[in-house]
């Protein structure tokens, strides 16, 4: 999927709101910085004060003057040690509560974002972006405040002291500063394409480990660990690539700017020399004039190690507004009502869709009507729009024309939440949450009791086999619940369904990857969920719906064919083919 860049104003704007919860710290954070900067700026014109009056008069100098500058120089550096300890501290800690909330608004807003969104985006791109990628903003949130305000500061103040000492020289030494921007700004640029890179080549490598490491019994069953190390060697290699390049533009930038510190220094010692033996400065002054360019030398290579750092930061804000950028397509319309007490009955009326990314069409002015707790099975060929039709219900896409109503109001016209809780799905595909058997049971009802997670165990006729586990509803299940069987699993599933106690059921072919013992067993629990529903089954096994209400046999062309089992046998039609090609393969 294609990304947008912003530009660095853009970035910067987006990021500012975050600091408005912190603001009291932000502020105390920028005082301290500035008492930091008063010891830097208070040694050079006390250096400047001993050294002219010790060159006019070393008698004036007494002990207690030389004494009470010191002392005034400890009170500083003590000040100094508190406000840095503060920023140390308070400071990453701001960082790293802006950090959290990125990262809190971005994970809220993935929940949010449509099938679409991640059936074009890598998980390993999505990972990348709400970790690695915000881990950059903590350092960058606290210093770039910090380093912008202590860099003006030095400068400015540096430029006042000075050029009240004399004004042709510190116009002189000055002029090298905007020659140095001009030359490192296109350089700091390219760091930034350059980290944009990086960032965006970690998430590939992340995808390719992820998708090797859980494929990893595909990889096996196929020897195909050379082939797999090849694309990992490969997509490794780009990012070192990468990576060298980043490495040589930061070696550019920081050379330009050491040749820029040496510059300043020569211009200081030639030009002040020169002034000096003119009479124009006293030695005291030119010892502070370079003094100041030390620190501003060491305040502009504070600002060029921050270079790298300040470029991460604004990568991981850059990459962070991808996310929270990318369009919510499903959404609560205005005005958008709970739905309560729905009976189930469903009607498409003209609908047509087509995928968003693609457009590819999958039917066009369908209508279809399903009364309350009729047992509706849809087949027909891969491709067809089976699932499709089915995902339009709770809304996972929406439809291109037409409408789909439940009870006979526009399901737009209800929120989201109150629609989904009105339906229970139960896919070929199970998922379950790394975790254990009961918190994967109660993930469809969180304040169900222990006693309801149970019944709904023993409804899907999954209670005794978890009994005869050793950990029972304890028992951890794995990533993705490796460590059960297919029926197993689907009987779980089930059990979550049970659980939520939905008046609409999707079943999407939720038996065809099992054998025919864990079939029998998962088909008697999901007769058992059916009972009193409406319910939609998916099916490519044509004897588990014999008994539904109404099949529907649907097909590129639409619905061509319904009625029940028996009916569509008569007909001798795609139904019948469908039967006797299955009764063939038995």
């Amino acid at each position: 999927m294609e990304q947008r860049h912003y530009t660095t104003g853009e970035l910067f704007r987006r990021f500012a709101p975050y600091y408005k919860k912190y603001k009291g710290t932000l502020c105390l954070d920028l005082f301290c910085a500035a008492l930091t900067t008063i010891c830097e700026l208070v040694l050079p014109l006390i250096m400047r004060y001993i050294t002219n009056e010790g060159m006019r008069d070393l008698a004036s100098l007494s002990v207690r003057t030389v004494g009470g500058l010191g002392f005034l120089y400890l009170i500083l550096r003590i000040i100094d040690a508190f406000a840095a300890y503060y920023m140390a501290d308070m400071g990453h800690v701001m960082g790293a509560k802006i950090e959290t909330d990125m990262r809190r608004d971005a994970y809220r807003h993935l929940q949010r974002l449509s099938d679409t969104y991640y059936n074009n985006t890598k998980v390993g791109q999505i990972m990348g972006r709400i970790t690695n990628d915000l881990f950059d903003v903590t350092e960058f949130a606290h210093h770039c405040p910090e380093e912008f305000f202590i860099g003006f500061v030095k400068i400015v103040i540096s430029f006042v002291i000075l050029s009240g000492i004399n004004l042709p020289l510190t116009l002189i030494v000055f002029a090298c500063v905007p020659v140095m921007i001009a030359v490192c700004m296109p350089l700091n640029f390219r760091m930034r394409g350059v980290f944009r890179s990086q960032r965006g080549q970690i998430g590939e490598l992340n995808a390719r480990i992820e998708d090797s490491l859980l494929g990893h019994k595909v990889v096996k069953a196929f020897t195909n660990e050379e082939i797999e190390n090849h694309k990992f060697e490969r997509d490794n290699s780009t990012f070192y690539d990468i990576k060298k390049l980043s490495y040589r533009y930061m070696g550019l930038f920081q050379t330009t700017v050491r040749l820029f510190d040496g510059l300043m220094y020569l211009t200081v010692v030639v030009a002040g020399g020169i002034f000096m033996v003119n009479g124009l400065v006293e030695p005291g002054d030119l010892v502070a004039y370079m003094l100041y360019v030390t620190t501003m030398i060491a305040t502009i290579r504070r600002i060029i190690e921050f270079a790298e750092q300040f470029q991460r930061g604004m990568t991981g804000i850059e990459r962070f507004l991808q996310i929270i950028d990318a369009d919510i397509e499903i959404f609560d319309e205005p005005g958008a009502v709970e739905l309560k007490h729905p009976r189930g009955n469903i009607a498409f009326e003209q609908v047509s869709f087509e995928y968003p990314d693609d457009h590819n069409r999958v039917f066009k002015d369908l209508n279809l009507r399903i009364r309350a707790g009729e047992k509706v099975a849809i087949v027909g060929p891969s491709g067809g729009g089976k699932t499709t039709l089915c995902n339009l219900i709770p809304r996972f896409y929406d439809v291109s024309a037409g409408r789909i109503t439940l009870d006979g109001e526009d399901i737009k016209h209800f929120t989201l939440k109150s629609l989904r809780s009105s339906i229970g799905i139960v896919q070929q595909d199970v998922y379950l949450f790394s975790g254990t058997i009961y918190e994967n049971i109660v993930y469809g009802r969180p304040d169900a009791s222990r006693e309801d997670v149970m019944e709904a165990a023993k409804r899907a006729g999954a209670h005794e086999f978890i009994l005869g586990l050793k950990d029972g509803y304890e028992t951890y299940v794995g990533e993705r619940g490796v460590k059960l069987s297919g029926g197993q699993k689907q009987r779980i599933s089930i059990a979550r369904v049970f659980l939520k106690n939905p008046p609409i059921i999707i079943l999407d072919e939720a038996t065809s990857a099992l054998d025919n013992e864990s079939e029998f067993a998962v088909a008697q629990s999901l007769a058992k969920l059916s009972e009193g529903r409406t319910t939609l089954t998916i099916a490519h096994r044509l004897s588990s719906i014999r008994n539904s209400d109404r099949i529907l046999v649907l097909t590129e062309d639409g619905i061509v064919e319904e009625g029940k089992h028996q009916e569509l046998l008569n007909k001798k039609g795609i139904y019948y083919h469908f039967y006797e090609t299955a009764d063939a393969l038995k």
